[in-house]
């Protein structure tokens, strides 16, 4: 085996291919991405059109209808779901995982603009957007306050907190969710507007000819020039009383002869509340490329600084947090990968009884499993519980290659040969065993990369860092493990010395030794028994069938990640105060249940008008599962009375 015979005559060049896989490993871990699973998404793109005053009936037959007849054709459309209301159209599009979503909407683009010369006029210009999981936010902050009201802490948000957060490095948006901006409403009574004549499309016409300021352009005299302002823009909500919006026998109506304006919220379809107080949510939108638990870290970070910043009164928690779930299955895969490896090295070093046969292989494992983070840079692969999990189980692979090729030079030198030339001989005997076992592994895992669907998608990964890692394995146990070997081992002659420790490694090999005996003797037993021994297996194959067919199956395994999220849906046409007083009577029973750590509630309406569906979102944190005594008996109460006339649903695991 050339290889082996290069990396024996020239050690420094083994060694330094094997640190060059170590530094690209740690340099491309370095950029790899975390998150939860692995990709899984299937591409979505949704086409939403609003036509305003229109009925759901003449939405369907006049928009959706005419949409969907355009985008039917479009190749790779796995599903296609839409929704009529009053105003609104919206057609939610789900492609094959194998389509490229960039590639996707730009195809539904172009049929509706070859379908929108069949739409009515009036309709706003339909919007075409991808439904990207990345552009959703993995933290929600609270800023709350019992004497500030929620335009105070809106306007507050806005001008202080937004561009702070947005400065932190892979944060990519910041949402305000609840907000309340400052606008002026306008009130107007029927009964006077109907005794002056007056309708709403008049006051509307005298806002849009009188509420403006227009260039007014410059003066020029000889040595000096001005520039001229009309300011004819309305400020305070006495301006906008006097505001003239007709003239009836040459006496002008006020707006004060037929309504007021106020100061208010520009948009009051929604609420939002942290443990029961009126706030407003913080959301935080990572980069598509950037590490969640790294943006994760610096937004606490930055929420530090941030708190000692805030007026007396006004607070600021974290309401839901995405990547402690995250960071505890990437610790504990982590931990599991170190005490496989701790495990693996204490079984080599009780079965070869030498520290110095055990350090080799104790090398090369970690050599094979960093030099594979460089594979998954290259593909675009991220740090994910699956492509750990498929670490966690190739150190028991990657460990074979160099077994063997250790166990076979180590026999040599225990024959009478000298450590490099048992190194030469024992590689090159063992050396095409070793390619075809690698070849063999390699073979069994490869093809699921071919498997299509959502489980596809995860055990791709999964099985390209397996493979990956085995031929990584393969290439250092025939170049790293004979140099090491040909340097390291030795031909331990005479009586060992004896301690504690070669005492204990000397009544382990007893117990092997006594072990092997009663094998042999049960075997050999065993063999006069054949038809025993064939009814015998036949039955645990038939018992084991049974166990599989009778076992309940699942996706993902259900894990318990110390959030649920309630979602209710209120009657078609309900207002906001109705959906609230729904959500509020869930929140009730939230606040008596004692494991209840903190609870981030959305009220929300659509925002296209009335006849819409109205619904309230809940993120309830629980404390740590180890700290709970109690676990879903509370949340059953919760089912067994829904707020009347609501839908509810809960998601997540307790």
């Amino acid at each position: 085996m050339w290889i082996s015979d290069i990396s024996i005559r020239r050690p420094v060049l083994a060694t330094v291919m094997s640190i060059l896989l170590i530094l690209f490993g740690v340099v491309s871990l370095s950029f790899l991405s975390v998150r939860e699973y692995p990709d899984i998404d299937p591409p979505v793109i949704s086409v939403v059109t609003v036509y305003p005053g229109a009925s759901a009936e003449i939405i369907e037959s006049t928009v959706t209808e005419r949409l969907e007849d355009e985008l039917i054709g479009i190749e790779g459309i796995r599903s296609m779901n839409s929704v009529s209301r009053e105003g609104a159209s919206s057609i939610i599009i789900e492609f094959e995982l194998e389509r490229n979503v960039d590639t996707a909407a730009q195809d539904v683009r172009d049929r509706v603009s070859r379908a929108r010369g069949n739409l009515p006029n009036d309709i706003e210009e339909p919007i075409i957007s991808k439904q990207d999981t990345d552009a959703s936010a993995i933290m929600w902050l609270s800023l709350y306050g019992k004497n500030y009201s929620p335009l105070q802490i809106t306007d507050y948000a806005d001008r202080y907190i937004t561009d702070q957060l947005q400065t932190v490095d892979g944060v990519g948006q910041v949402i305000i969710g609840g907000e309340r901006e400052y606008a002026m409403r306008l009130w107007l009574d029927p009964r006077k507007m109907t005794s002056r004549q007056i309708s709403a499309q008049d006051v509307e016409k005298a806002l849009t000819g009188e509420n403006v300021e227009i260039p007014s352009g410059r003066i020029e005299s000889t040595n000096r020039e001005f520039t001229v302002r009309t300011l004819g823009e309305l400020k305070t909500p006495d301006q906008f009383n006097r505001l003239i919006i007709k003239r009836q026998n040459g006496n002008p109506v006020y707006l004060s002869d037929i309504g007021r304006a106020a100061i208010g919220p520009r948009d009051d379809r929604s609420l939002v509340r942290f443990n029961g107080q009126p706030a407003v949510g913080l959301g935080i939108v990572k980069q598509s490329k950037a590490n969640a638990l790294d943006v994760a870290k610096a937004v606490k970070n930055k929420l530090v600084q941030i708190r000692g910043q805030l007026p007396p009164g006004l607070m600021m928690d974290t309401a839901f947090d995405s990547s402690v779930f995250i960071q505890r299955s990437i610790d504990e895969v982590v931990e599991s990968l170190f005490v496989a490896f701790g495990l693996v090295v204490l079984v080599i070093f009780l079965f070869l009884r030498n520290a110095r046969a055990t350090f080799i292989p104790a090398i090369s494992i970690p050599i094979s499993l960093v030099a594979t983070f460089a594979l998954m840079y290259f593909l675009g692969y991220t740090i994910n519980t699956i492509t750990l999990l498929g670490m966690t189980l190739t150190i028991g692979l990657v460990v074979d290659d160099t077994i063997v090729v250790l166990e076979n030079i180590y026999r040599r030198i225990e024959m009478g040969e000298s450590p490099l030339e048992a190194a030469f001989k024992g590689t090159r005997e063992i050396g095409f065993a070793i390619i075809a076992t690698t070849a063999v592994l390699v073979a069994v895992f490869l093809p699921i990369i071919f498997m299509g669907g959502t489980l596809g998608r995860i055990l791709k990964e999964f099985a390209v860092v397996v493979a990956g890692s085995v031929l990584i394995s393969g290439f250092v146990s025939l170049s790293l493990t004979p140099m090491l070997c040909a340097r390291l081992l030795k031909h331990e002659a005479g009586q060992r010395r004896r301690n504690l420790i070669g005492n204990l490694l000397e009544g382990f090999q007893r117990m092997l030794n006594e072990a092997a005996s009663r094998f042999e003797r049960t075997l050999r037993g065993l063999m006069n028994r054949k038809i025993w021994v064939f009814g015998v297996i036949s039955a645990l194959v038939v018992v084991c069938g049974g166990m599989y067919v009778l076992l309940p199956r699942e996706f993902l395994p259900v894990e318990d990640q110390s959030n649920i999220m309630t979602f209710i849906t209120a009657p078609e046409g309900s207002t906001l105060a109705y959906t609230d007083k729904a959500v509020r009577k869930a929140e009730a029973v939230f606040s008596r249940t004692p494991e209840v750590n903190r609870m981030f509630s959305v009220i929300a309406l659509s925002a296209e008008g009335p006849g819409q569906v109205n619904s309230g979102m809940m993120f309830v944190n629980l404390v740590p599962q180890e700290e709970r005594s109690r676990k879903q008996q509370h949340i059953v109460r919760l089912h067994k009375r829904p707020p009347d006339g609501c839908r509810q649903g809960a998601s997540g695991h307790v």
